[in-house]
């Protein structure tokens, strides 16, 4: 159901590989809630995967950038609001990678030139979006910012390994951000730390499947799919947001919040099988 959230709203959504990316899911969703976008992502990217696909059928354009190429990137803004006739009023930062989880390195024998790039294209290129857009003053005034994050930003858990602490960095940039642009333009910027989702990306991380069947058992409304992001998401693009900004915004069934859940404890302690008790 569509409830209009968007509607003369426009936006830029970078990363949206193919119809596992939760990028993809956001950028349909913003469209059903009558926004107009445009996609951008590496020019490998969208040889690999769908993208063009997306485009056409939302009718729309896809503009290949490096998103940690400045040039490349006021390329993507100037494009878009040539494309749009105007600013943007939100934009999607769903861009990760790290060559050391590529190439197996373990976090205590990371390869340092691999920790630069995970940086710069996991979490520095979400500043060169910010400061790119606001130097062209891109966005709207009471615009809105996401970039995609996860939990491991703040907690450790095996095998997220050198993206952790690009995750942290994410995050830090959004609060530094988000109060020069919100003190300047309004405009709010956040984060979302979803639940570990099966996307292409999600693949490379050691041990996902196992992750996703513990958050699941762990959180009392299970795991968030990427359709439930995009819902989330498309609020945070909307006016009924307006005055959250600076936040890392947790969207994963209430896991962030646990300790032990009954479920999880069921699956060490098999004494405890078959009790169903509702209040725990």
């Amino acid at each position: 159901m569509a409830y209009g959230l968007l509607k003369g709203k426009r936006g830029i959504i970078f990363g949206a590989l193919n119809e596992q990316s939760i990028a993809w899911k956001i950028a349909e969703r913003a469209v059903e809630e009558g926004g107009r976008i445009t996609l951008s992502n590496t020019a490998m990217a969208i040889r690999m995967g769908t993208t063009k696909q997306l485009a056409e059928r939302i009718g729309t354009i896809v503009i290949p950038a490096d998103a940690t190429s400045v040039t490349d990137l006021e390329n993507v803004f100037k494009t878009s609001m040539e494309f749009f006739g105007g600013k943007v009023d939100f934009i999607l930062h769903s861009i990760g990678m790290s060559p050391n989880v590529r190439k197996k390195r373990s976090y205590d024998d990371l390869d340092y030139e691999y920790l630069k790039n995970t940086l710069d294209i996991s979490a520095i290129s979400f500043h060169k979006v910010l400061q790119v857009a606001r130097k062209l003053d891109a966005i709207s005034d009471w615009g809105s910012v996401v970039a995609m994050s996860y939990i491991a930003a703040q907690r450790t858990l095996y095998g997220y390994n050198d993206m952790a602490d690009a995750k942290a960095m994410l995050e830090s940039i959004a609060r530094s951000f988000g109060y020069i642009y919100g003190r300047d333009k309004k405009i709010r910027v956040n984060t979302v730390s979803q639940s570990p989702t099966r996307t292409t990306a999600g693949s490379g991380v050691k041990g996902m499947e196992n992750l996703i069947d513990f958050t699941g058992r762990m959180s009392p409304l299970g795991n968030a799919d990427a359709d439930d992001c995009a819902n989330y998401v498309v609020t945070l693009f909307s006016d009924l947001t307006k005055k959250v900004t600076m936040q890392n915004l947790f969207h994963d069934g209430g896991f962030s919040s646990m300790g032990m859940s009954l479920r999880a404890m069921t699956a060490y302690d098999r004494s405890l099988e078959g009790f169903e008790r509702t209040d725990d």
